[in-house]
């Protein structure tokens, strides 16, 4: 008997099986074969099915689990209207012989087993037959008697789309998945189930993106309210034209499956992505990134973006690796890109470490590259017109006299009056008053100094919320610019920290700065920097406070009461460390924090 995809089998296609008895089971057990019948004799050309009856034998001696032969193929539905019998198919096979067909799979039945167990048993369903992505399987009906169906066979229909129920046969992707994070890395960038399109981009490299309302709101707040909200959207399409498509799919893929996909190239564009629509944790991937990657070639082009987006640690991190390497920064591609706030946060460092001249010359380049963007003659008139502010924040007064003489008098950028009010700060005594600094950067002729109290250093040293704070006394005027720190005994960790300079008589705060520095768990110590230079006078007592939130420490040991640190001038700066009474989460002149004071003369 043969059957079409639009009809059902007559019952004469289902003929009763004789009994078969098993010495083991309590009544006979049978069995249908699903047999496609040779050479599609059916009106539409398709492949006919029949069910073939076959009997099932057991011998004493063997198994009491028989073993069914269910032949599968691809299946073709027919057009409607085909004729439920194939007047071409060859007669059912006796009984007593073997089916004939192309390829058979073999299930064990095992229901004499259960009833002897006293196991409640239910309708043998067909199993699904799974095949991989590139060769779809069909699922059949999950009971005999599909609805609509009562003779027990699939309802027609037109071949399936994979993945998708046309009212037909499924392909089973499902369970070629084994956890929840493959199912839902599978239907990324997927038509399967997708119910909303994104059109991403604008011009030639506009992208229609299809996702899944429900991934995307569960990932992201902005998606949630645009889904969700009260004013939401029911439009099918959404239109992105100011995010980049690479960048939408990385955040996409990031919502899907955790999976972080970025590179030099899109990591501004997905921070950008991940900012607009609030996924914090794709953010801090990025900035993570920016951190790993961050070198004197790209820190002001970093620092540009870290202030856009509003990311005051990469901004940090910027400014350091800029003082710390100034000239090779300044020389970068990126400086003269910089905007105008940019370059005078730059200029108004205490930190830079680079000759005033040569600062000067730097700041020259910029103007040229801002009248160029702008539009205007580089003229010395203009160049002085869009420098602004950032022209006062040259410390002319730290060149010497030839330094002077042979870049900034000669550049036009200065009035005459500035030029005359210079050559006679540098030539005269007592020196006239001047409109630009005269406080030096801390490292700008190479003279940042450290010294350190500790012999050795030891693991854990934990935080409460105290301060650890020790005295000190100087016997020469010295600028602080910051503390050197201990760093996490867990592996790289960020730390926010509290660090004052206290006049101990008086308890003026004389500086203090609240920031972040981050550990690569070493037994280094880290710089933490104040804002500005901290002017400490000779022979007088002050306190140095650093107030620290994060894991637990490195510290040190056999720490000196009596440090001398020789200068650049050949003299001598001599460091006395005393007990600062009160509370110290522990640290004293023996062992503790502050391990560096970062000075110079």
């Amino acid at each position: 008997m043969a059957w079409s995809g639009n009809s059902t089998p007559s019952n004469s296609a289902f003929s009763r099986l004789r009994n078969v008895r098993d010495p083991d089971l309590s009544s006979s057990e049978e069995c249908l074969v699903y047999t496609p019948a040779p050479g599609g004799g059916n009106n539409g050309g398709g492949t006919a099915h029949s069910f073939v009856p076959h009997s099932v034998t057991t011998s004493p001696g063997r198994p009491s689990n028989h073993q069914a032969n269910i032949a599968h193929s691809s299946p073709s539905p027919l057009p409607s209207g085909s004729s439920t019998e194939s007047s071409a198919s060859a007669p059912p096979p006796s009984p007593a012989s073997p089916p004939s067909h192309p390829s058979h799979v073999s299930v064990n039945s095992t229901a004499g087993s259960l009833r002897r167990a006293g196991i409640p048993q239910s309708p043998v369903a067909p199993h699904p037959v799974i095949g991989p992505p590139n060769n779809p399987a069909i699922l059949p009906p999950t009971s005999l008697a599909a609805p609509g169906s009562p003779s027990g066979l699939p309802p027609a229909g037109p071949p399936p789309t994979p993945g998708t129920n046309n009212g037909g046969p499924m392909y089973n992707w499902q369970a070629t998945m084994t956890t929840v994070k493959e199912r839902f890395a599978f239907l990324f960038n997927n038509e399967i189930l997708s119910d909303v399109h994104f059109l991403v981009g604008k011009g030639d490299s506009r992208q229609r993106i299809p996702a899944h309302k429900f991934v995307l709101a569960v990932g992201s707040a902005v998606f949630d309210a645009m889904f969700n909200g009260q004013l939401s959207t029911h439009q099918d399409e959404i239109e992105l034209p100011d995010v980049e498509p690479q960048a939408f799919l990385a955040l996409l893929r990031f919502l899907y499956s955790d999976e972080v996909q970025i590179g030099p190239e899109t990591v501004m564009t997905v921070l950008y992505t991940a900012k607009k629509y609030a996924v914090p944790a794709l953010e801090q991937a990025c900035v993570d990134f920016l951190k790993r990657n961050l070198s004197s070639d790209n820190a002001f082009m970093l620092l540009t973006q870290a202030r856009l987006f509003d990311e005051p640690q990469l901004a940090a991190l910027c400014l350091e690796t800029i003082d710390k390497n100034t000239e090779d920064s300044l020389a970068a591609e990126g400086f003269t890109d910089i905007d105008h706030n940019t370059l005078c946060l730059v200029l108004e460092r205490d930190t830079l470490r680079i000759r005033e001249a040569k600062l000067f010359q730097a700041t020259v380049r910029w103007s040229e590259a801002e009248c160029e963007r702008e539009g205007l003659p580089v003229t010395s008139a203009n160049q002085r017109q869009e420098l602004g502010r950032a022209l006062s924040l040259i410390r002319f007064p730290l060149m010497t006299v030839e330094e002077f003489a042979q870049g900034p008098a000669q550049s036009g950028i200065l009035t005459d009056r500035e030029v005359v009010q210079l050559f006679l700060h540098f030539t005269v005594n007592p020196k006239p008053p001047v409109n630009f600094l005269d406080v030096p950067r801390c490292c700008m002729t190479g003279k940042e100094q450290t010294v350190c109290r500790f012999q050795q250093i030891e693991s854990r040293w934990g935080y409460s919320g105290t301060s650890d704070r020790i005295r000190f006394i100087v016997d020469r005027r010295i600028f602080v610019v910051g503390f050197g720190m201990y760093g996490s005994i867990h592996g790289p960790s960020e730390y926010e920290v509290t660090i004052q300079i206290i006049h101990t008589a008086t308890g003026k705060v004389c500086a203090s700065n609240d920031t972040n520095f981050t550990s690569d768990g070493s037994v280094n110590t880290f710089r933490v920097m104040f804002k500005e230079p901290v002017e400490v006078l000779p022979n007088t007592n002050y306190t140095a406070y650093a107030t620290l939130k994060g894991p637990d420490s490195h510290y040190g040991t056999k720490g000196m009461r009596k440090v001398a640190v020789e200068c650049p001038s050949g003299d001598r700066a001599t460091f006395q460390f005393t007990y600062a009474a009160g509370n110290n989460n522990g640290t004293s002149v023996e062992d503790g924090q502050i391990p560096e004071i970062i000075f110079y003369t």
